[in-house]
């Protein structure tokens, strides 16, 4: 490579004649491509940007001004270019850098991100910030035009002109969430994209006024634009839109930037890219290389495919069931649901706290929603849950998948809170099954419950066999076993099951393994008759141990002064960094090692 060698520094990229930034492009685009087939990751994203995100570095300074990346999916070259290109080769790897934006890690990362929307409230906060310590820095908030539909987005839009502060915002439009974008705003998007107003208003400016559009620009910039442009949404809003432009043009671009760091008002500029940008593949099916798993993984049959077919299965014979997916149609394997029973199919887009609200309604309605949604996005409508269907006790059935924890996607995506936290949600039931029989009868269960239901499951492969017995019950014998018994749900059945097998390995006592397949609410009778039977009683669970089924066990214990032990293994008051879910896993001693290892430690005391 020609430019990108080791000790690169973002300071290098401003001694690169213009006429190379083509080639730079290309070398950090097979810097990404080759990382992330390696690794996993968000490929098309990142590559849809490198033009964008050059242009962006030879204007703005990256350690005194503050850029925000909204998700962090597009912020592969960012990374590169900010002194990270050393250490790429570790993206997403235990102890190596991580896929999303993140303030421990360098300097040049301003505010963690992951969830949606959050760039334009943080920067306006940064802007704030600047205006009252009398600092001299540029606020620069980077969002995509499916993020800039999600209500918190729209709330930071609307308050801007409250602020009377400057803000840059730069939408990189490229026409895709993970999927295609949906929407309204997406409507009002592409309009903007093909104004040819403003295309006759650019013209003009290039024409009459040249390369330096300041003083006469933005003394009679509005007037202009008033003539020539529509109004639009963004004006509407006190913040000046610029745009669009293309977004691989880095000379044009940098122009652009370099106006805006200069004008005195609040500006959007609006960039038109092509996502997947350089590799044929990714440009021709952006939503297939949105993101790319690690070399070498095996593709089997996944909980979320499992959980979809059931659903399919069920609708057949329900013409109320319906199906909900906040841009998540591929992940959550809708894609089939969504040819087969179009006019029961909702994509939202990144919209969660309305997903479930429209769900709600329609339950009232009566309708039976279906949720699909990952458990770290249900954090984001955590009102609506409570709020809007469990109050009401509507029967509504949210679908909870990567429970648990998520792996390389790293803190911002453990599915490790909805046990915590919905365990106390008043008529709410909650199951975790362990295997695709016991996950199609929660199912079952589910479509003919008059409330909420959740049901999560983790992410990756669902067990090739069942591994737990057909039952009606909601905390299940696998094995009945002798002075020690371990209960757990979803993932954890498996390891139990190996800590069993181990057992008879060792010739130590075998334990008994109980699949507590409801965990909300508890079958007390069968709690109760475990802890008579068994001296040491082991809860296992990736979630958080704070409010998780180990500490409702412990109440229990307590409350009925039962003479046993209780040993807890979960996730500890942690965030999770990023790491496979194995490594994840033997961190926090969730494995047959570690579980037959505590017990012998109990029993030596």
């Amino acid at each position: 490579m020609k430019f990108l060698k080791p000790g690169f520094k973002h300071e290098d990229l401003k001694r690169i004649d213009e006429k190379d930034l083509p080639l730079l492009a290309e070398e950090v685009r097979a810097v990404i491509t080759d990382t992330v087939k390696k690794n996993g990751g968000h490929l098309g994203s990142s590559l849809g940007v490198v033009e964008l995100t050059i242009a962006m570095l030879r204007v703005f300074d990256p350690l005194r001004d503050r850029i925000i990346f909204d998700v962090g999916h597009q912020s592969y070259p960012y990374k590169i270019l900010t002194d990270r290109f050393d250490s790429f080769n570790t993206l997403r790897l235990k102890d190596g850098i991580s896929g999303f934006p993140r303030r421990n890690e360098s300097p040049y990362d301003h505010f963690n991100t992951g969830h949606s929307s959050t760039s334009i409230s943080a920067a306006l906060g940064y802007a704030k910030a600047r205006d009252l310590l009398h600092e001299k820095r540029n606020v620069i908030a980077f969002i995509g035009d499916a993020a800039l539909i999600n209500g918190l987005a729209l709330e930071a839009l609307n308050y801007v002109q409250e602020t009377k502060t400057k803000l840059i915002i730069i939408l990189n439009d490229n026409r895709h969430s993970i999927s295609n974008r949906v929407g309204g705003f997406s409507t009002i998007l592409a309009g903007l994209s093909g104004n040819t107003f403003y295309k006759r208003l650019k013209n003009f400016t290039r024409r009459k006024l040249g390369v330096k559009l300041s003083g006469i620009f933005e003394r009679g910039r509005d007037f202009i634009k008033m003539i020539l442009k529509p109004r639009n949404i963004f004006d509407q809003l006190g913040i000046n839109y610029w745009g669009p432009f293309d977004g691989h043009d880095i000379k044009n671009a940098e122009r652009m930037l370099e106006l805006a760091k200069n004008y005195y008002q609040p500006v959007l500029l609006h960039f038109n890219t092509v996502k997947g940008k350089g590799l044929h593949e990714a440009e021709t099916d952006p939503t297939k290389y949105h993101q790319v798993s690690p070399a070498g993984e095996k593709k089997s049959r996944t909980w979320s495919e499992a959980a979809s077919s059931v659903a399919e299965e069920l609708a057949m014979n329900d013409e109320r069931i319906i199906c909900f997916t906040a841009a998540m149609v591929t992940g959550v394997k809708l894609e089939n649901f969504a040819r087969e029973f179009p006019n029961r199919f909702f994509d939202v887009g990144i919209a969660e706290s309305h997903m479930l609200t429209m769900a709600a309604g329609l339950a009232a309605g009566g309708m039976r929603p279906w949720v699909f949604i990952y458990s770290t996005f249900l954090q984001r409508a955590m009102d609506q849950l409570m709020h809007d269907i469990a109050l009401q006790n509507l029967p509504v059935v949210i679908m909870v998948d990567r429970a648990g924890l998520s792996g390389s996607d790293g803190d911002t995506h453990q599915g490790l809170l909805d046990i915590s936290w919905c365990r106390a949600i008043p008529n709410l039931e909650i199951y975790a099954p362990c295997d695709e029989s016991s996950l199609r009868h929660a199912m079952l269960k589910a479509s003919k419950r008059d409330g909420p239901t959740l049901i999560r499951y983790p992410r990756g492969s669902i067990p090739a066999e069942n591994i737990s017995p057909e039952s009606e019950d909601a905390i299940v014998k696998i094995h009945e076993g002798s002075k020690w018994a371990l209960l757990g749900y979803g993932s954890e059945v498996s390891i139990m099951i190996d800590t069993m097998n181990m057992a008879k390995r060792e010739g130590i006592d075998v334990p008994g393994v109980y699949d507590v397949r409801r965990i909300k609410p508890l079958d007390m009778n069968a709690l109760d008759d475990i802890l008579n039977r068994y001296e040491v009683v082991c809860t296992l669970e990736e979630s958080y141990m704070s409010g998780s089924l180990g500490e409702a066990v412990a109440s229990r214990i307590a409350e009925g002064k039962y003479h046993v032990r209780l040993i807890r293994f979960g996730v500890p008051d942690v965030c999770v960094k990023h790491a496979n879910q194995n490594q994840q896993r033997e961190l926090y001693g969730l494995n047959a090692e570690n579980v037959i290892e505590q017990y012998k430690h109990t029993n030596e005391e």
